[in-house]
């Protein structure tokens, strides 16, 4: 699906629209409506359980969202943090350098310092996108934090956090304390974070507020033991930063043990790729060929980062991959940082094991890029000869192409919709069946109640329910319904008593098979 097709759709449905739409948005802001809030607890609950769910020595926290100045300045935040600056000397609007040397075709800009980008401006002599006058700045390093007057006489420094995982690191020796003790501890934030992006752009992709979902994986670089052996045949497809300075744009698949025994990449690291493809694949159900991981060289990468792969996935609505989450092996780099920033001895002695300084594993995702990307991987439009099953009572099928959201079940925003076929009729049975299906069962139920059943059916189809239930006059007869199944429209009679055993295994998303 395109770009705005895309937008339109998640406008119309409720699933977003811009911040403060009525004075006429806000750049880098969006709010999510009902139907993007159900969708993105769902997806948040997903991840937690799978990444969560690798151990039970791995907990989700949810810490402050403003930090005193003094952990910013610890992590190199306010020393580092910052993007290339253009500004237009005739219209003077602001565009990040690397960003507009990307797209006149120049690659592999990302990372390199504000003079380098801004000799290969000066080379280019690029026009202005928006004015189209040759009037470009020398880039300047902007920092990217939401500064605020702290305190009630505002002489206090404090940020919005420009990222989650500061918050797992500052609370690292309370979670020692309340834990078992054990390395390796997993501390999991899913939470707003917060940037003031230079050129906000792509809706979800680049914003100035943003959910991140991350787990900081605390161990003993020592000491890390994962059962490879369980993955060890999974091919991970690896774009190499060696291959990629030989001109090669497509990923070649390596097996997991073959990327530790002949790739130099430790077995911890390969394990925690091929979870997060599992995820990708088994639990968002991305097809496998969009998906690759991007190692950053490195220049491109943090500079605390020893090993960096981007989880990327090729979008049609963006025009290619597109980063949707990473892994970090970040050494001990944030506990040392913060240790010396606060004077406090962040070292630990495992039970039975010796004193250590734990490295750190971050496996980061992009919460509102990967809703974005459910949109443009599972929407797609049907002819009416690409679908099977048939009508219930009344022919309700429309001979139309419909538009399909192919949400897994587990992710859908509704569960099921209760559809009376006779308003007039069965509204009131409708409205019955759907409370029962609340209190007793636990679905979230909706119940549609304009236009004919056929159009119901396809307005629930393009908002993802998974399930639809016709109430019908034998329903009021002998309490039987009609369930229809989205994806296929096959329709099957049977009680309503045997609902929920039949659909109630679909609302839960996979879980890990294998614990670290």
């Amino acid at each position: 699906m395109q770009f705005e097709e895309l937008l339109s759709l998640f406008k119309r449905r409720g699933v977003l629209w811009p911040s403060a739409e009525i004075y006429g948005g806000t750049a880098g802001l969006y709010d999510y409506g009902p139907a993007g809030t159900a969708l993105k607890r769902r997806l948040e609950a997903a991840w937690s359980s799978w990444f969560v769910g690798l151990s039970p020595n791995y907990h989700l926290i949810d810490p402050a969202e403003i930090v005193p100045e003094a952990v910013v300045r610890s992590s190199g935040h306010l020393a580092h943090f910052a993007d290339p600056d253009v500004t237009c000397g005739k219209c003077g609007q602001h565009f990040r350098a690397d960003t507009l040397l990307e797209e006149n075709g120049v690659a592999d800009v990302e990372g390199l310092a504000p003079e380098v980008l801004g000799r290969m401006l000066q080379e280019k002599n690029l026009p202005c996108p928006r004015c189209g006058e040759r009037a470009l700045s020398l880039p300047r390093a902007f920092n990217l934090m939401f500064g605020l007057d702290f305190g009630a006489a505002g002489k206090e420094r404090a940020y919005l956090r420009p990222e989650t995982a500061q918050g797992a690191y500052l609370s690292f020796s309370r979670m020692w304390e309340v834990g078992r003790n054990q390395l390796p501890l997993g501390i999991a934030v899913i939470g707003k974070a917060y940037r003031n992006e230079i050129a906000p752009r792509n809706v979800l992709f680049r914003m100035r507020a943003f959910t991140q979902a991350e787990l900081q994986i605390f161990f003993d670089p020592e000491n890390f033991s994962v059962p490879l052996d369980e993955v060890a045949g999974e091919e991970l497809p690896c774009l190499r930063a060696k291959d990629r300075e030989k001109g090669a744009t497509e990923p070649t698949p390596i097996r997991a043990g073959e990327l530790v025994s002949s790739g130099g990449i430790p077995s911890f690291y390969a394990y925690h790729l091929a979870m997060m493809l599992r995820f990708f694949r088994d639990v968002l159900q991305y097809p496998a060929d969009r998906v690759r991981f991007l190692e950053k060289n490195e220049k491109e990468r943090a500079f605390y980062n020893r090993i960096h792969f981007d989880a990327e996935v090729r979008l049609d609505s963006l025009g290619g991959y597109k980063e949707l989450g990473a892994v970090h092996y970040r050494g001990d780099y944030d506990l040392s940082r913060h240790g010396e920033g606060s004077k406090t001895d962040l070292r630990v002695t495992p039970t039975g094991g010796k004193t250590v300084l734990p490295h750190v594993l971050e496996l980061t995702f992009g919460v509102d890029r990967n809703l974005w990307a459910l949109g443009d991987l599972h929407l797609r439009v049907e002819t009416p000869a690409a679908a099977s099953g048939g009508a219930a009572e009344g022919g309700q099928e429309e001979k139309e192409p419909r538009t399909v959201w192919a949400l897994p079940p587990y992710l859908a925003p509704m569960q099921i919709a209760v559809l009376p076929l006779i308003r007039k009729v069965h509204a009131a049975k409708a409205d019955e069946v759907a409370e029962r299906l609340r209190r007793e069962d636990g679905f979230t139920v909706v119940v549609p109640l304009t236009a004919s059943v056929g159009k119901r059916y396809a307005r629930e189809d393009e908002l993802a329910t998974p399930f639809a239930v016709t109430i019908d006059n034998q329903t009021m007869q002998d309490g039987t319904i009609t369930l229809r199944e989205r994806d296929s429209r096959a329709q099957v009679r049977l009680p309503l008593e045997a609902l929920a055993g039949r659909v109630r295994s679909k609302f839960v998303p996979p879980r890990p098979t294998f614990r670290a």
